[in-house]
């Protein structure tokens, strides 16, 4: 024979070898499930530290119950292949394959936003560490950046502020004053104490909303209210004139914080410039700012007046704040001039060429609000027969439009050659439209029997044409100008002038003659220049210059 066939294995030794082969493939697959769940936790705790780093820092357990959490809020369709679909968090970007349609015609995407508008209660979130959904929902930082705005004080990406519920778009909460927009609009706004508000809104574009609120400091409270103004005082028997409120449409505007203004005025000036008007809005921010004092006999007048009707400067220091609010006369801005003709009979001329001078102090002021309008309409500037003057030339006669057009050229290119705009914020309040009824202040007017703003707008009053070409010549100056649009607004509030309540009336006869002669130009204080100085307060901040940053 060449050779022999093997002999056979014994059974025993057969036996042997499948045992060690089980224990080997046993041993295996315990070291593959370790290694599966060390490398699993790896990932989880990578996962983590993107999307919620509080959870990350907690125990393997919490870890795992915030990762299941998070995991559920998602509802990815498996695709039809052997091989898991991907799925996506954080900042990655989803692969096609995920956002494929489910079986029910719905995509990921929109899967994903409807498990962003449920309740917390419906994704069951975990309240350990409530993570926002935020960083899930964009691959986009500056999408994410301006989500968070939505929710607070803006974040770092790796860190979002806690949510407890969606925000939906164009949220509304009375009772903060708080306003949420779109995510594509939140790029344009901007936070303060009191609120959110859009940058681009027009806070001049609203109506006038009921609040019993207000005022912003009670009737009759402040001594710095000249007495024309003080319709309380006078005896004015109705009071809703003061519960309104100005509503923009589309946004909202701050509440005057009184503490707030002052800290951002601390150790500096500001100045009114112009005529009554701007001081009935100069002693309503008196007033307002006054209210925030403890102390009120920190605030107090530098030459100890208290009346302030007169020709002067006036000052009111709020010593805890070194701080001034500072009124100066000039209603027509440009130079009045008073001659002596041969007779001895007064000349009066208007420079329209020359600043009056009051200018020495806008160089001290670190805001100037500056006003002229009022006068444009008495008799003298109206007819405008010798009294408008350029240089040595004296007009035989001068329209007043050209003249008030030509004055604010003048205030213009002094504002651009000499205010430093880097320190001084320049801010131009509008005209503010009287109501007077059946004649003029002098010829029987009246608005004594008004107690409701205007409601019909078809009663409101053709745009004023001094707002027309003022408009126009800010649009050419270099300096940048704040521009206090308040003419129309204020066009509604046939209600809030002093009219007969300009003084008090020691008979039924005053008081009956008193109607002869009202006061529908001028403003109740408390009243609708509180609002102005909201304007203003919401202005500087949209500015956000100097302390007046966010």
């Amino acid at each position: 024979m060449i050779g022999k066939a093997p002999t056979t294995a014994p059974a025993m030794d057969l036996r042997k070898h499948h045992y060690i082969d089980h224990y080997l493939a046993t041993i295996s697959s315990k070291r593959r499930f370790v290694l599966g769940v060390a490398a699993s936790f790896f990932v989880v705790s990578l996962m983590a530290s993107t999307i919620c780093p509080a959870a990350a820092s907690s125990s393997p357990a919490s870890l795992f119950s915030w990762f299941f959490s998070v995991s559920g809020r998602f509802s990815f369709h498996r695709s039809n292949d052997s091989a898991t679909a991907s799925s996506y968090v954080g900042n990655s970007t989803p692969s096609s394959s995920s956002l494929a349609d489910s079986g029910n015609g719905t995509s990921a995407t929109e899967t994903l936003m409807e498990n962003y508008s449920r309740s917390d209660s419906d994704r069951g979130s975990v309240k350990i560490h409530q993570c926002s959904p935020v960083n899930s929902s964009s691959s986009n930082p500056d999408e994410i950046k301006k989500t968070q705005t939505l929710f607070g004080k803006t974040e770092a990406a790796s860190r979002p502020p806690e949510v407890k519920k969606s925000v939906p778009a164009n949220y509304t909460d009375t009772s903060q004053n708080f306003s949420a927009r779109k995510n594509n609009e939140t790029k344009d706004s901007m936070r303060t104490k009191e609120g959110v508000y859009l940058k681009k809104c027009d806070i001049y574009d609203g109506r006038w909303v009921r609040d019993v609120t207000k005022p912003h400091y009670p009737p009759g409270s402040c001594p710095y209210i000249d007495g024309d103004f003080d319709c309380f005082k006078n005896g004015r028997p109705d009071d809703e004139y003061l519960r309104w409120r100005w509503k923009p449409h589309g946004c909202n505007i701050p509440s005057l914080n009184a503490t707030d203004f002052l800290e951002r005025l601390r150790g500096k000036r500001i100045l009114f410039v112009g005529d009554s008007l701007n001081r009935n809005m100069w002693e309503s921010l008196i007033c307002i700012l006054r209210n925030g004092i403890k102390d009120k006999r920190r605030v107090y007048e530098v030459s100890g007046r208290s009346k302030f009707k007169m020709q002067g400067y006036y000052s009111l220091r709020f010593e805890d704040y070194m701080c001034s609010v500072d009124f100066v006369r000039s209603p027509f801005l440009v130079k009045e001039q008073f001659l002596k003709n041969a007779n001895g009979s007064d000349d009066e001329r208007l420079r329209l060429d020359l600043l009056d001078e009051s200018t020495a102090a806008y160089h001290r002021a670190d805001i100037v609000v500056f006003n002229t309008g009022h006068w444009w309409t008495h008799e003298k500037t109206s007819s405008g027969i010798y009294y408008y003057q350029e240089g040595n030339h004296v007009y035989p006669v001068l329209e007043v439009m050209k003249a008030y057009k030509k004055a604010l050229i003048t205030w213009a290119e002094w504002v651009d050659r000499n205010i430093n705009s880097h320190k001084t914020q320049v801010v131009f309040r509008g005209y503010s439209l009287t109501h007077f009824k059946g004649g003029q202040w002098n010829s029987g007017g009246q608005c004594h029997k008004e107690t409701e703003p205007i409601y019909n707008e078809t009663f409101i009053a053709k745009y004023p044409e001094k707002m027309i070409a003022l408009e126009g010549i800010l649009h050419k100056m270099e300096t940048q100008v704040v521009y206090l649009n308040i003419s129309r607004l204020t066009d509604y509030r046939k209600d809030g002038h002093p009219s007969i309540y300009r003084k008090k009336y020691n008979s039924t006869e005053e008081h009956i003659e008193a109607e002869k002669i009202q006061d529908c130009s001028h403003w109740c204080l408390p009243g609708v220049p509180d609002t102005w100085n909201e304007l203003l307060y919401a202005s500087l901040l949209r500015e956000g210059r100097g302390s007046w940053k966010q």
